[in-house]
């Protein structure tokens, strides 16, 4: 009954590898990419945040930016990821918003340190636009 409530709660079993830090959980059979994005999306937004908007805006956001596949890249490679986040400035972002112990991948195109990121920078900077997420529809 336990491994049946973890499973449905979005755990993992025991034998597989966790890392520290927020949001460390992996994607259930079956399940699509963007619903893993949104899982993902939600919990930074719960563990880290507020941000403005909560996850409902959160989600909006990335699924503006990358259809919420956090492969996503603009065709000139310049934006990556669930929030597209500029290459030039992602290694900054990543030291800034993340903290070592957490041992996040350093890659943009890791959904959970992408959206750990673009989390942080909201809550830091008070509003999605002053990170650089202008409102539009969202």
């Amino acid at each position: 009954m336990l491994l049946s409530a973890g499973v449905l709660l979005g755990g993992t079993p025991a034998s597989a590898h966790h890392a520290p830090g927020p949001c460390d959980f992996h994607r259930l059979e079956g399940e699509s990419i963007q619903h893993f994005s949104k899982r993902l999306i939600i919990c930074a937004v719960t563990k880290l945040g507020p941000v403005p908007g909560g996850a409902t805006r959160a989600i909006c956001i990335a699924k503006r930016e990358s259809g919420l596949d956090p492969s996503a890249m603009s065709k000139t490679g310049m934006y990556r990821g669930l929030y597209q986040h500029a290459w030039e400035f992602w290694a900054w972002r990543y030291e800034t918003f993340t903290l070592p112990k957490w041992d996040l991948s350093p890659r943009a195109l890791n959904p959970r340190t992408n959206a750990i990121v673009a989390i942080r920078m909201v809550r830091h900077y008070g509003t999605w636009n002053a990170a650089g997420w202008p409102r539009k529809e969202c």
